[in-house]
């Protein structure tokens, strides 16, 4: 087709990012949002209602905290296929899980209603989704996270604007410049206690908090509590459910000094700068008149419908490029598709065939009948609108209205005219999964995937990386429930000569098992199959398709948990084999481990980097020690190989989230990427990690009112540190296609610097300050850092903006070690006097090679004080009477010790007095 035209480019990098939100800003309102209740929420129709009157209340919450610019304007709820039928409940269309905004599920662990927004990139980037539990929805948390609707606001400024809590479990008081002890919050002007409060039975005891003696701040168990009646507007992220708060932290009013996850990754700005600098805000004004109530529509998932739309142009010829096409449609049409599903098929060359009209999927029997409808032949030109309008016709004869229908594209070629059906695509309702076969794949549909919400993927003319066999592999149903999913435990392939093996094992751990199905494709000849369970029986029965040169070998029942091993011996010379494994959840009542890739962008323009994220989890839980590595394929099928890290470093916002990230930088082309990630743990290596979930609500311990503590109920106790040790696991998942423009093919400088270092922590020792950080890399996280510079200040704002000139560090022994590694560093401060200041704020920055320099880093900080305590008129204990022998006791002592200070007073008189110096250090 040749270069794409300017307005599909144009229209691509509007649309670019990875975050599958449907929702859009229309005149201040938003639309699209999409609250998802999962199959596993046993059915309660007052869930519906509470959701309506949450966000109905929420939206004039929002309104008024945005100074009038922003609203909720109309959300679709979508309700699982297992709830009753409703003649109010509609069909979606592009609506379902994966564009979910709101989940509507089951806690993480049992006992854990905490809200929490999924949230794993850096400042100003939208998340994920956000979590909210039946019970909180029901409005069964309230006394713990406050109102229901203020809190949706609160979670809706993580998801959509990028901002981050106000506050910090790991944190949660620092020394402030007034020499006291600060629960670490925004506004300052939030009043409270800090008290340690324990209840046993009904029986309760308050007292104040003790210092502890390394952190020199309030021991474990000390909790704010704020006044119940305030009159402080800010903060909504700090905590909304004080009901005099009704703004957001700004640039006036901001806390800088408080250890806050915003403080940390939003370079101390507030929350309301953040929002403000959004496009959200730039693309509006302020309202005069009150906005509408938001418009609900309830949508109710229903069986898939699904139609093949297979290119069978004369293209397809060369590369062996229609065989891989069967091979991988065959594939998901006997392990993918799910029972119940309505399937067709049609073929497109230069005109469009109907091959098969719409059948359910009841058995083996329908899903062998489709496979005898794959194209034979591969002949003519490609009209790409034509299979389109076909899959259309095919989906209307049985379902006139074919609002979410799926169509799978798959093609290899170039059409001038597929831009011309667009907007009959964009109409229709359907969504549209393209699959790119090849170099020359036309890039016009990609716009048809995007503006219909479905995916995108890419696949190169390199077999033996088994692309087109994952991308169909990928398209599995989201709207099921997790334990009704394949997923992909294996997928791998090599090239070989005659008589040469492949050899390799899969692990099936205990998650899995259930409809286990192993494929194996070749080339040329068969293969010499082995394939040998736990314990060593060998697996016979392969079904054997010669036509297409595969292989394949269902599992019945659940499989056998441990190590298979499989050896595949070529037949012929530069033969390809390839191996693919999949399994779906073993129990319904335990969740699988999963892992789910995806690029920050789903286009970028060179030299800009690119992220890798690869989240690993079992249900909600995060799992931390696994190996991870991103295999990033080229237009051309160069490989390029990342291992993913959870370090909270370079890339990675949050260490142990279990979100695995990389930067990418090594483009190699102009076009298409193709992303596939493989997650592998050890026995007792990997772990689950069972901390409350980061960017959660704030828990709200009790209140202050008259002065007396008056307690909520406990949250869920938990070792924070608690790991779960799992046992060997592996799984891939294909993260989908990624577009790149402008890579130069001229020798270029050094165009990265090392990235920011975002770990950077202090401690005082002695006399001395120890530093911790990661290292960043010479280009970002890869390589060796020339240097660090190190610079302190006393002004938290001047080490931010004028960094240049502030007091400077020796660092010249200071070697710089490898990206990833942990580096240390002791210094003494010097020339900064505790008269004069009462911290010191530390930053660095790295240098490479080329003198390129790196965002400064993270500023940690070192009180030069002992905090002061606050008083505690109120401390009560049990049995606190005192004995008349210990009252005696007290007053002589009480005596003594005046009678020393009166004497040290006469003698100071006495003295000649000397001149006070500053004193340096701690």
């Amino acid at each position: 087709m040749g270069l794409l035209s300017f307005i599909f480019l144009l229209v691509i990098c509007l649309l670019q990012g990875s975050n599958t939100s449907l929702v859009r800003l229309n005149d201040n309102g938003y639309e699209g949002i999409i609250f998802a209740i999962d199959p596993r929420v046993p059915e309660d129709e007052k869930i519906i209602e509470q959701i309506k009157d949450m966000v109905t209340t929420a939206s004039i919450y929002l309104f008024e905290a945005t100074e009038k610019r922003f609203f909720f304007k109309n959300v679709s709820i979508l309700i699982p296929n297992n709830w009753k039928e409703n003649p109010l409940y509609k069909r979606p269309k592009h609506e379902s899980y994966k564009h979910a905004d709101v989940l509507v599920a089951p806690p993480t662990l049992p006992g854990r209603d905490e809200p929490y927004t999924r949230q794993f990139t850096a400042c100003e980037e939208k998340g994920e989704y956000i979590h909210f539990t039946p019970d909180f929805v029901l409005g069964k948390k309230e006394k713990e996270y406050g109102p229901s609707d203020r809190l949706f606001v609160h979670e809706w400024a993580h998801l959509r604007w990028g901002v981050f809590d106000e506050y910090n479990e790991d944190a949660p008081f620092y020394s402030a410049k007034s020499k006291k002890i600060e629960a670490t919050r925004c506004s300052t002007g939030i009043t409270g206690l800090n008290r340690v409060h324990k209840c046993q039975g009904n029986s309760c005891t308050t007292r104040g908090c003790r210092i502890d003696s390394k952190t020199k701040l309030y021991e474990k168990d000390c909790q704010f509590f704020p006044d119940k009646d305030q009159t402080e507007k800010a903060s909504i992220m700090f905590m909304q459910g004080i009901n005099s708060v009704v703004e957001f932290c700004n640039k006036e009013n901001h806390n800088r000094e408080a250890p806050s996850i915003q403080n940390k990754l939003c370079n101390f700005r507030s929350t309301w700068e953040v929002i403000s600098n959004s496009e959200d805000f730039k693309n509006t004004t302020s309202l005069v008149a009150p906005p509408p109530p938001p418009v609900f529509s309830l949508l109710k998932i229903r069986e898939r419908i699904v139609c093949l739309v297979l290119d069978k142009s004369g293209s397809m010829n060369g590369f062996n490029r229609l065989n891989r096409m069967n091979q991988a449609a065959k594939h998901f049409l006997l392990q993918t598709i799910e029972n119940g599903s309505w399937v067709g098929m049609v073929h497109f060359d230069s005109t469009a065939y109907i091959k098969s009209n719409l059948i359910q999927i009841i058995s083996s029997k329908e899903r062998n009948n489709l496979l005898e409808s794959l194209p034979t032949t591969a002949n003519g030109g490609t009209s790409i609108c034509a299979g389109i309008k076909s899959a259309f016709q095919v989906i209307g004869e049985i379902y006139p209205q074919i609002d979410g229908s799926e169509i799978v594209l798959l093609t290899d070629g170039e059409d001038n005219t597929a831009k011309n059906c667009i907007g009959e695509v964009k109409q229709s309702g359907a969504i549209i999964h393209l699959i790119a076969l090849g170099p020359s794949a036309d890039q016009a549909v990609i716009e048809m995937s995007t503006i219909t919400g479905g995916n995108h993927f890419f696949a190169s003319d390199e077999a033996q990386n088994n692309g087109l066999i994952d991308a169909f592999g990928a398209l599995a149903s989201g709207n099921t429930d997790l334990s009704q999913q394949p997923l992909q435990l294996e997928s791998k392939g090599l090239i070989l000569n005659s008589n040469t093996w492949m050899n390799g094992t899969v692990i099936i751990d205990s998650t899995v098992g259930k409809d286990t199905f192993f494929l194996i494709t070749w080339t040329i000849r068969e293969p010499i199959i082995s394939l040998w369970d736990p314990n060593g029986i060998p697996m016979r029965n392969f079904t054997v398709d010669t036509v297409s040169k595969m292989a394949y070998l269902r599992i019945p029942g659940t499989a056998k948990v441990g190590v298979w091993t499989y050896s595949l011996q070529a037949k012929a010379n530069s033969e390809t084999l390839t191996m693919t494994v999949n399994s779906q959840a073993a129990n319904s009542s335990v969740p699988p481990i999963t892992v789910n890739a995806k690029m920050n962008k789903d286009t970028n323009s060179f030299p800009s980097p690119m992220i890798v994220y690869a989240e690993v989890l079992q249900g909600y839980v995060p799992i931390l020690g696994a190996n991870v590595t991103a295999f990033i394929e080229s237009n051309n099928g160069k490989i390029e190989v990342l291992e993913l890290l959870d370090n909270g470093a370079g890339a990675d916002s949050f260490k142990n989230d279990g979100v695995y990230s990389r930067y990418f930088i090594s483009y190699s082309e102009n076009g298409r990427y193709n992303l596939k990630v493989r997650a592998q743990g050890g026995v007792n290596v990997a772990a689950r990690y069972l901390r409350h979930p980061l960017n959660r609500a704030s828990y709200i311990p009790g209140w202050v009112v008259d002065g007396k503590i008056e307690g909520n109920p406990p949250r869920a106790e938990i070792d924070e540190d608690t790991q779960t040790p799992l046992e060997s696991f592996t799984r891939t998942a294909s993260g989908g296609a990624f577009v790149i423009s402008n890579v130069s093919t001229l020798p270029l400088p050094d165009l990265y610097p090392p990235s920011q270092i975002t770990d950077l922590e202090a401690t005082p020792v002695g006399d001395e300050i120890n530093l911790t950080w990661t290292a960043p890399g010479d280009n970002f996280d890869v390589g060796k850092v020339q240097q660090y510079i190190i610079r302190i200040s006393d002004n938290i704002l001047d080490l931010r903006d004028n960094f240049d000139n502030a007091l400077q560090v020796n660092t010249t022994d200071l070697l710089p070690n490898e990206a990833n590694s942990k580096e240390t560093f002791a210094f003494k401060p010097g020339n900064i006097s505790e008269e004069n200041a009462t911290h010191i704020f530390i930053a660095i920055q790295s240098v490479d090679k080329s003198n390129l320099t790196s965002k400064l880093s993270n500023i940690a900080q070192v009180a030069l004080f002992i905090p002061q305590t606050e008083s505690d008129p109120d401390e009560s204990h049990p049995n606190s009477g005192i004995s008349v022998s210990s009252l005696v006791l007290l007053v002589v002592g009480s005596v003594a010790i005046i009678s020393i200070i009166l004497g040290a007073i006469i003698c100071i008189v006495n003295k000649k007095k000397n001149s006070r110096r500053p004193r340096t250090g701690f």
